[in-house]
Parts: structure tokens; C-alpha cells; sequence
């Protein structure tokens, strides 16, 4: 939880942002993390931060898929693991599922760090909710 408070601080501090209001974090179906705990830690850890004190933590779930390379075909992971349902192979990899990844960083509503309270940002472009940072 600390890796992710760290990049979502930096991430908002490199864009002059004080504040994060919400952080959607992709979560792979295979990653290992339990939701529920993942939300607890967040909350506690969240709120040690100013920068990202009282902000929501989304999950969204990626589903695991396996890829066959004897006969080119995908499947559910969860439903079958590791052998492919449709060739019999065992000569397979996880294509996604086990991802722990931001995927968006929201801000409130509010002037970037530094701007001038009546004047224009020096910021190429203010971040605000209706313009959320994206990481890749």
C-alpha cells in the first residue's frame, strides 16, 4: 500500500496537484490481493497523507485470461488454470490478471499548487475531477 500512496504523491505533486480526491487502482483476478483488505489498508494509509487524506480508493477487477500457444486460442484463467480447455495443452501463459496498477488519479475541484489564487496556472493544463491524471 505504501508503493502506491508513494506514486500517487509524486505523480500528484510532478503535476502541482495538493489534493487527490480518488484513486482507481486495477486489480488482477490472479494479483493476490484481496479486495477487501486492499480497501482497509488504503483508508488507514490514506489518511496518514494530507495529500491523499479522506480520498476513495475504486478497484476495478481484471479478469485473468490464459493464452494457449499450441493452438493460438485465450481462456478464463480462474476456470481452467493452466491447461487449455480446448487443446488439452499445458503450454500456456497468463496474458493479464495479475496487474496491481493505477490506472486514474482524481483531484478536487481546485486551483493547481502554486497558481495564483485570481490568475492563470503556469501548469500546461489545470488538473481538476473533470480532467483526472491518467498513468500508463
Amino acid at each position: 500500500m505504501y508503493h502506491i500512496i508513494r506514486d500517487v504523491e509524486n505523480v500528484a505533486r510532478a503535476n502541482g496537484v495538493r489534493r487527490v480526491s480518488s484513486v482507481t487502482l486495477l486489480l488482477g483476478e490472479v494479483s493476490g490481493v484481496v479486495p477487501d483488505l486492499l480497501l482497509d489498508a488504503w483508508r488507514w494509509a490514506a489518511d496518514k497523507k494530507p495529500i491523499t487524506e479522506g480520498a476513495e480508493l475504486i478497484v476495478e477487477p481484471v479478469e485473468a485470461v490464459t493464452h494457449c500457444e499450441a493452438c493460438g486460442r485465450d481462456y478464463s484463467t480462474v476456470e481452467h488454470g493452466k491447461t487449455c480447455p480446448h487443446c488439452g495443452s499445458g503450454e500456456t501463459y497468463l496474458l493479464q490478471g495479475q496487474e496491481v496498477m493505477i490506472k486514474q488519479i482524481e483531484t478536487p475541484d481546485e486551483d493547481p499548487a502554486g497558481a495564483a489564487p485570481d490568475g492563470p496556472s503556469d501548469a500546461p493544463d489545470a488538473v481538476d475531477a473533470a480532467n483526472p491524471l491518467h498513468i500508463a
